[in-house]
């Protein structure tokens, strides 16, 4: 059975824009998928719906077997707690140091009062300095996050995600705020991440030369609909301009 499963999904913005129309997939255990379209095509939306920080207007999304579509309280927090999510733009506390903006990512599990006044155990230091060692980061522990590069800050922002030991991490354009150097160092982090500790990855991309590289199956989004569902390499010249429009050229990143 499939860990995500995601049935006739729509959302409407208050303003009456539909971004997603109608959307189905299902997602395995273990997956690098990695949804593509252009801008406004509904990617950044079906992310949020599938952790719940948007309500999904009619269908339905199932995660491992339980109907998340509409829960709320108790059922709500434990099923984003199961959920890493990664941003575009890091969404960091600039003058905090990087251990504790990894710390964060364990709010869930901290008492209130301790993690307002930044009173972390020795067990969630160690922890976040493990996540940090696995984005390879660990030396900048002490230093302020707004002092480090775009591509460290998200590094940051990766270990923060897995201070939650998520079974599935979703990363929204990870690599759209950074120059080309740095998005493959970004990109094979995500990529051991899903390869070494079995977490399943959604992440949005824009592009096709790292989705070539880094997903075992992608889907394509066009006007809030489901277009393409396959392997990264069936993604042909005609399917390039099915998704992306006639007039639209593919950009590398080497």
């Amino acid at each position: 059975m499939a860990l995500l499963s995601v049935r006739d999904l729509t959302h409407t913005y208050p303003n009456g824009f539909q971004a997603l129309k109608g959307v189905s997939f299902d997602v395995e255990a273990g997956e690098f998928l990695v949804v593509i379209g252009l801008s406004g095509s509904g990617k950044s939306t079906l992310l949020r719906c599938i952790n719940r920080l948007i309500e999904p207007t009619s269908g339905t999304i199932t995660f491992d077997s339980a109907d998340v579509t509409h829960i709320t309280s108790n059922a709500l927090r434990a099923h984003r707690a199961q959920i890493g999510m990664i941003f575009q733009h890091f969404n960091l506390i600039p003058r905090h140091n990087v251990l504790n903006n990894v710390m964060y990512g364990a709010l869930g599990y901290t008492p209130t009062f301790a993690s307002l006044v930044g009173k972390f155990s020795d067990e969630l230091h160690a922890r976040a300095l493990d996540a940090l060692r696995v984005v390879g980061i660990a030396e900048k522990s002490s230093v302020r996050a707004d002092t480090l590069s775009g591509g460290q800050q998200q590094r940051v922002a990766i270990a923060r995600a897995l201070m939650q030991h998520p079974r599935m991490l979703l990363a929204d354009e990870p690599v759209a705020s950074l120059d080309p150097s740095t998005s493959h160092s970004v990109m094979s982090y995500l990529d051991r991440i899903n390869k070494d500790m079995n977490t399943t990855v959604i992440c949005n991309l824009h592009f096709l030369s790292l989705v070539r590289q880094y997903a075992t199956r992608v889907v394509a989004l066009k006007a809030g609909e489901l277009v393409f569902n396959g392997s990264p390499h069936e993604i042909t010249e005609e399917w390039f301009a099915t998704i992306y429009g006639e007039d639209a050229v593919e950009v590398e990143i080497r």
